[in-house]
C-alpha cells in the first residue's frame, strides 16, 4: 500500500472564472510537479474537457479522474466523481438536459473554453456554466450513482455555494457518506458541530488558478495498493476504496 496524494476538485479554462493557464495539459503537469498522483477535473456543470485531461495526465503519469462540480437546484456545489471516462461524458449529457440556459458574458466570467489534449481551443460553451441546473441535492446521489460515480457535498466550511451556508445543517438525509472541507483546520469543529463523526472528510483546492493548486501533503493523502500500476487500476482501487466506506 503506498499515500497517494490527491486533489479531487479543480477546475479548467472552461469554468467560469477558471483562468485561461488552467489548461489541461497544464493541470497534469503541474500535479506531476507538486506530487499529486491522483487528480480530478470536476468543472462546473461540466465534463467536457475531461477527454483532454484523460490524454494529457497519460504523459505525467498522473492518474485523471473524471469529475464534474454539479450545482443543484438549490444553487449547493456537489462534487461528482466517475470510474470511468464514459460514464462521466453520458453524466454531462444528462446535466446538460437538465442545465437552465443563460448566455455567458465573458466580460464578466470570461471565455469557457474546449480543449485538446494539445490545448488547443476546439470549442466554447456560449451559455453560462456556473448557475443552478434543476437537479435537486435530494436527487444528485441516485443520479450520479446511475451513472456509475460518487458524489458528495463540496466545500460545505464555506458560505458561497456550501450546503451547510444554504441549508443550515449538514444534509444527512440525503445519504452522503463522504464530504469535502477546503480548510482542514475546520475538521473538528465542523465534525464536532454538524454530526460528522464516522463520515470520510476530504481536502482538495477548487483551484481555479494554478497557484491555487496544493503541493502533496500529509492531509490530502489516501492509501492505495499501487501493484501493478495502471491507470484503469488506480482508479477501480480508488472507487472501491470510496465505496466500502460506511458512515
Amino acid at each position: 500500500m503506498s499515500r497517494c496524494y490527491y486533489d479531487f476538485h479543480v477546475h479548467s479554462c472552461l469554468s467560469p472564472c477558471g483562468d485561461a493557464d488552467n489548461t489541461p495539459n497544464n493541470l497534469a503537469g503541474m500535479a506531476f510537479l507538486n506530487g499529486v498522483r491522483l487528480m480530478a477535473l470536476t468543472d462546473h456543470n461540466t465534463s467536457r474537457n475531461c477527454p483532454a485531461f484523460f490524454e494529457a495526465a497519460k504523459r505525467y503519469n498522473v492518474v485523471p479522474i473524471a469529475g464534474m462540480e454539479l450545482t443543484t437546484s438549490e444553487d449547493i456545489h456537489v462534487v461528482c466523481l466517475f470510474e470511468t471516462l464514459a460514464d462521466a461524458l453520458s453524466f454531462n449529457d444528462e446535466v446538460d438536459r437538465r442545465r437552465i440556459r443563460i448566455r455567458n458574458r465573458e466580460e464578466i466570467f470570461g471565455e469557457q473554453l474546449i480543449m485538446d489534449g494539445e490545448d488547443n481551443v476546439i470549442g466554447k460553451e456560449e451559455d453560462l456554466l456556473i448557475n443552478a441546473t434543476t437537479i435537486s441535492l435530494d436527487e444528485a446521489t441516485q443520479i450520479v450513482e446511475g451513472y456509475g460515480g460518487i458524489c458528495y457535498p463540496a466545500h460545505i466550511d464555506r458560505q458561497a455555494n456550501g450546503a451547510i451556508e444554504i441549508l443550515g445543517s449538514f444534509p444527512h438525509y440525503a445519504g452522503f457518506r463522504i464530504a469535502e472541507l477546503h480548510d482542514r483546520s475546520n475538521k473538528e469543529e465542523y465534525t464536532k458541530k454538524y454530526g460528522l463523526e464516522g463520515m470520510r472528510l476530504l481536502f482538495s483546492s477548487d483551484a481555479h488558478y494554478l497557484n491555487q493548486l496544493r503541493d502533496g501533503d500529509e492531509n490530502d493523502w489516501i492509501e492505495l495498493e499501487d501493484k501493478p500500476f495502471s491507470a484503469e487500476l488506480m482508479r477501480k482501487r480508488l472507487f472501491d476504496s470510496l465505496r466500502s466506506f460506511k458512515a
